[in-house]
């Protein structure tokens, strides 16, 4: 059995592939490829399979193993580093605060005014994950964060859709 966080799977079971997944989806389509765990050859074979696509479509990738990222520099992918504890938002702040980033996504519990005004000084774009409650998606995107990473994308995009409840 395969535990994915969210359920348990049977290891048996197909698995979808990056090089089906770039088949099945319009080039059109911007992909976010969000890399787990912390070896550098993830991030190589990643590179390796959408090399090919770099010139007819846009990819971003993302990774709280920020190290996983250094293979994207110099290419057209858009690098964005993932922020899940307190701990690495300080290491971050101080890491880049004289630098420019691509984006920040960052786990919502830690996003508030201060922490949003402090990435926008820093990134091009920040991302707020897991974004499930449509109150909470409302005061993020208020707060200026351009994204949203929710495990609920139907009933949220109503939700958005909608607009704010008061």
């Amino acid at each position: 059995m395969l535990w994915d966080r969210w359920e348990l799977r049977a290891s048996w079971r197909k698995r979808l592939r990056l090089e089906e997944l770039l088949e099945a989806t319009s080039p059109q389509t911007e992909l976010m490829l969000d890399l787990k765990g912390p070896r550098r050859r993830l991030a190589e074979g990643v590179l390796k399979t959408i090399g090919p696509y770099l010139g007819e479509r846009r990819f971003t990738v993302c990774a709280r193993w920020w190290r996983l990222l250094e293979p994207f520099a110099g290419t057209p992918v858009r690098r964005i580093y993932s922020v899940g504890s307190a701990r690495q938002l300080r290491e971050l702040l101080r890491r880049f605060e004289n630098g420019r980033l691509e984006g920040v996504s960052i786990h919502e519990r830690l996003a508030d005014r201060g922490t949003v005004a402090a990435l926008g000084e820093i990134a091009d774009v920040i991302m707020a994950w897991p974004v499930n409650e449509p109150e909470r998606a409302h005061a993020l995107l208020r707060l200026g964060v351009a994204g949203l990473i929710t495990d609920r994308a139907a009933a949220m995009s109503r939700a958005l859709a909608l607009g704010p409840t008061t």
